[in-house]
Formats: C-alpha cells, sequence, structure tokens
C-alpha cells in the first residue's frame, strides 16, 4: 500500500477466514504498515455477527490502536448451518433467508456503525467483501436468492453509510469488493466453471485494488483486478 503513508494502521475484521487471513498476512508483511491487527472469533472471544454488543466491545478494544487507515470486513458466508444457497423459487424458506441477511448484511452494517468511528479523519479506506452476484443489473442467471439479495441489501447499506462517513471524512473511500472465485471453504463447492484463484492471489489484487481507489461521493464496487462492477 503507497496512498496511505509509511505508517498506516489496518484492521482486518474475519481474519480468520480464506481471504481474511491471506488479507492480514500480507498487509502484515507490508513494510509501510505500522499496525496489522486481526478481528474474529479466534482473538476476541464472543464476537459474534449476530451479537451487537460483542461488536460494540470489539470496537472498543480497539480503540487504542486507532485512528485505522484501513479497514477491511472480510466477513460472509455463502452456506449457512449446513445450507448451500437456494436455486429455485420452491426452495426458498423464511428462517433461511433470515440467516443470509443477518449473516451477510445486517450484521456488516452493524460493524460499519461500530468501526467506521475508528477511521482516520485524512485518507482512509472501509472496504467490504460483497460478491458479483448482488449486482441488480449483472443478474441474468438467477437463482441465489438469500445470497444474491443480501448482498445486493449490503451494497445499498455501504451506499448509504458512505454518504455519512464522507460529511466527516471526505477523504474516506468506502469500497464493495468482489474478491473473485476464491479456493475457499466458502465458494469451493460451488466454483465449477469458474476460473479459481488463491486467497493470496485475490488477497494482492484487492489490495491493490484498494490503493489505487480514490475517494468519490458515495461507494464503490470493485473486483480484486480493479474493474467498476455496476450496482
Amino acid at each position: 500500500m503507497q496512498t496511505l503513508g509509511h505508517h498506516y494502521h489496518a484492521l482486518v475484521i474475519g481474519s480468520h477466514g480464506a481471504i481474511g487471513r491471506a488479507l492480514l498476512e500480507a498487509i502484515t508483511a507490508d513494510p509501510n504498515c505500522a499496525l496489522a491487527t486481526g478481528l474474529s472469533r479466534a482473538t476476541h472471544a464472543g464476537f459474534d455477527l449476530t451479537d451487537e454488543a460483542s461488536m460494540a466491545q470489539a470496537a472498543e478494544s480497539l480503540k487504542a490502536d486507532a485512528p485505522f487507515d484501513l479497514i477491511i470486513d472480510a466477513t460472509g458466508a455463502l452456506t449457512i448451518d449446513g445450507h448451500g444457497p437456494e436455486k429455485t423459487l420452491g426452495a426458498l424458506n423464511a428462517a433461511k433467508l433470515q440467516r443470509s441477511f443477518e449473516i451477510n448484511a445486517i450484521g456488516p452494517a452493524l460493524l460499519i456503525k461500530h468501526f467506521a468511528p475508528l477511521l482516520a479523519k485524512e485518507r482512509s479506506l472501509y472496504a467490504k467483501l460483497s460478491a458479483r452476484v448482488g449486482s441488480i443489473s449483472d443478474n441474468h442467471k438467477g437463482g441465489w436468492y438469500g445470497y444474491r439479495a443480501s448482498k445486493a441489501a449490503l451494497n445499498m447499506l455501504l451506499q448509504t453509510a458512505a454518504i455519512e462517513i464522507q460529511r466527516k471524512r471526505p477523504q474516506a473511500a468506502v469500497v464493495a469488493l468482489q474478491p473473485g472465485t476464491v479456493a475457499s471453504s466458502l465458494s469451493g463447492p460451488f466454483a465449477g466453471g469458474h476460473d479459481v484463484i488463491t486467497p493470496e492471489v485475490s488477497a494482492e489484487g484487492l489490495l491493490q485494488t484498494l490503493d489505487a481507489t480514490v475517494a468519490k461521493p458515495g461507494a464503490q464496487f470493485l473486483d480484486y483486478r480493479g474493474q467498476t462492477i455496476t450496482w
């Protein structure tokens, strides 16, 4: 990372997952990074995306390391409670839809609530792993109802939060990131027909994309190659 200065502080939320771990390792190896912190259930006992109190507690515990120049939320799940994405209308289930929204939209929104205040006042980046299937205009195949809808909701939450964040931090960039089809427990079972990349390749591309991102009004939706995805 070249655009955050020579002593930037970074936080990766969801650092125990494949992509989150690769991101944290790459950031830690960056000589320009003065502090790289990971947040997950492995590092903070009780931390849970469905428990706002645990998020608030984690944010409070990390205030001493703030301000953060880079925060990446790498949380999310495609298979939840043993259930994969629904392929047809007949497979829709209210409880499963609700769980998808809890993990992929509501939890991340509450993370923004508690962690965006820890961003630096100068140039800073708040990034959230999203998914290309969350693009409404790019949906040509259908299926994957809960995952698509929860990621589309996430993207709207990011856009809305970006407007508010930038009132106090006009140099902040808020970014929804498509990490590619990564060889991981999340996407592995559904990677057929797609070009699969390693978590390390994804992390390198995501960080290069973020480094090149210029703050613009509202959120941006970018893939790991730096290409814009339509909302």
